[in-house]
């Protein structure tokens, strides 16, 4: 059980807290309302000019997908938890997660 007493005592700077886990934060909020994302995204290719008032009902449903997980205590945690994993494992590899672990293309 090292790894859990290492994530804990690693203390994080402002910018990782404020700026960096926040944009995973997003990134994978982005993954888990995927298909909200891709139904946003259709209506607003077919929509054109008009999107703003067509894709209204889109658009707030992917809002409150995304909300819920932004506010969700345990997502933070579980974010800040990978986020010093990939810290830890770039210190230690000077690798960077991304060049480690190729991600899926988001549209397909």
């Amino acid at each position: 059980m090292m790894e859990a007493a290492n994530a804990e005592e690693i203390q994080l700077r402002h910018v990782e807290k404020d700026v960096l886990i926040p944009k995973l934060m997003r990134e994978k909020a982005k993954e888990r309302c995927a298909e909200k994302v891709e139904a946003f995204n259709h209506c607003c290719r077919e929509s054109g000019l008009l999107m703003a008032f067509k894709c209204r009902e889109e658009n707030s449903v992917l809002k409150e997908c995304l909300t819920l997980h932004y506010k969700d205590p345990m997502f933070f945690e579980e974010c800040k938890q990978e986020y010093i994993r990939d810290k830890l494992e770039f210190e230690r590899t000077g690798i960077p997660s991304k060049n480690r672990k190729q991600k899926l293309p988001t549209s397909m």
